[in-house]
């Protein structure tokens, strides 16, 4: 994602999901967390002793799908069973919260609901317990399931999200493929035989599924080796693409009739894998339904994917959250002023406080850093906007900027406390001040209070103007004197 144009797109994309409709079918789950504090080994066998604190329910497998669609204001039906029991009744009441229509939900007396008991201390896993029961469901219940859907309103695109639980029977399969119409089909597989989910428009196996579906071993860095077995399943279990998902290595696209692209991985701290494949599931059907070509889609869901692993247990990340994934990356700071109005609206909702400096920061040095770095701890966000090549030359000279518009906005969007860079091209950043409405504006120390522009705006919105002292000596105009006077 070199091209600012594409974070550009990919920051737009969730913004389209609104008025969707997603059918998710698959295994449904009831996730339990016990959290407590481990202060001692129990004396009857070395094992912890966890001392309990809270216990919490959320919705795992299909449903955590659907929850995390439902999180992105799409809409979502769900179609899987569950047991006529306790945890049953507890994962519809779940569902029922997060706006998931569960028509298509079937309670089977006699059947267990899946549920997984996970033991949590300082954020680790300390055991798990599964309760669950794989019996395949019935022609006549997967009829039933798959009619409840066909009775509502038609789908934007389907998720199949297989656990091997038992619902995605090959006949339920078959029957989804047949009645889906030119949507399209995503499919998070469990089985190693891909030829049962025939005529998906993609499939998203993480390297381990693959390597068992293929039957050979596939280094993570050997994309070439991942793409070409991956082919050779695709053309024998007739799918049209597969975005293979690589963990800290991020994804792998294989399309059907072009190379192979690979989506890097974005860095965070992991504290959590559960349900990251559930979150990048989600938002890639979302981004297909929204029809956003597969790559920007995978994108997406590779920068929520990276989100969700920042937390524990399986989670719902926010549009916002997603967006500042991106925005975090040096492309996507570059905004435009539409952009960045719509940036800063987010983040006054969020109750963040905005810091934001202007200048020229042609030949960026030491002072400027000192001055931005001093800047960022003035609040949660700092914003810079710079004059334009037209704009510098207007206030320095014909001679001046040294470094091009675009080579000055890429520095400092690649300096990590810097949240935003946009570029004016007017004499003073007035037009910017009014679209941002900082909380603090920013000036070096060589200004009067009355010299900087946009001051009364600012502080007439309850905001405040801070000039910060410069480093001695340092400076552009002290550099280009020093290199003129080397040369002569």
């Amino acid at each position: 994602m070199s091209d600012p144009g594409d974070i550009a797109k990919l920051l737009a994309l969730p913004d389209r999901f609104a008025g969707l409709h997603i059918w998710v079918i698959g295994d449904l789950m009831l996730d339990e967390y016990v959290t407590g504090t481990v202060e001692r080994i129990s004396p009857e066998a070395p094992v912890p002793v966890v001392r309990a604190r809270a216990t919490e329910h959320r919705l795992g497998g299909a449903a955590n799908v659907a929850r995390q669609i439902a999180t992105l204001d799409a809409q979502v039906s769900l179609a899987g069973i569950c047991g006529d029991d306790a945890a049953g009744a507890e994962l519809l009441q779940l569902c029922a919260q997060a706006s998931i229509g569960t028509d298509a939900v079937a309670q089977l007396p006699g059947r267990h609901t899946t549920r997984k008991l996970r033991v949590v201390s300082n954020s680790q896993q300390l055991l798990r317990l599964d309760w669950e029961d794989i019996s395949p469901c019935s022609t006549q219940v997967a009829l039933r399931l798959l009619n409840a859907l066909a009775s509502g309103k038609p789908p934007d695109a389907i998720i199949l999200s297989d656990y091997a639980k038992g619902v995605l029977t090959p006949e339920l399969l078959a029957a989804v493929m047949r009645t889906r119409g030119a949507v399209p089909v995503v499919v998070d597989p469990k089985h190693r035989e891909f030829g049962r989910y025939r005529g998906a428009t993609t499939v998203t196996p993480n390297l381990h599924e693959l390597e068992i579906a293929c039957g050979q071993r596939l280094p993570v860095e050997d994309t070439a080796a991942i793409a070409a077995a991956a082919r050779a399943l695709m053309k024998t279990a007739g799918l049209d693409s597969m975005v293979v998902t690589l963990g800290s290595h991020g994804m792998l696209l294989v399309p059907g009739a072009a190379p192979e692209v690979t989506v890097p991985a974005m860095r965070h701290e992991v504290y959590d894998v559960t349900g990251a494949g559930d979150t990048a599931i989600a938002v890639l059907a979302l981004g297909l339904a929204a029809r956003a070509p597969l790559l920007e889609a995978a994108q997406l869901a590779n920068a929520a994917a990276g989100v969700s692993v920042c937390q524990v247990g399986a989670v719902a990340v926010s549009a916002a959250s997603i967006r500042d994934a991106l925005a975090a990356h040096p492309d996507g700071k570059l905004l435009s002023r539409h952009e960045l109005a719509a940036r800063a609206a987010t983040w006054r909702a969020a109750g963040k406080r905005i810091v934001l400096s202007n200048g020229c920061f042609d030949l960026l040095h030491a002072g400027h850093l000192s001055l931005l770095t001093q800047a960022a701890k003035l609040g949660d966000v700092l914003v810079l906007a710079i004059n334009s090549d037209a704009s510098v030359r207007r206030l320095k000279g014909a001679e001046r900027p040294l470094v091009p518009q675009a080579e000055r906005a890429a520095l400092l969007a690649a300096l990590a406390f810097v949240d935003a860079v946009t570029i004016f091209d007017e004499d003073t950043p007035l037009e910017v001040l009014q679209t941002v409405r900082p909380h603090v504006l920013v000036k070096g120390g060589d200004y009067q209070p009355s010299e900087v522009v946009g001051r009364e705006l600012v502080e007439e919105a309850g905001g405040r103007v801070v000039l910060v002292p410069l480093t001695p000596e340092k400076s552009t105009s002290s550099l280009v004197a020093r290199i003129r006077g080397a040369r002569s």
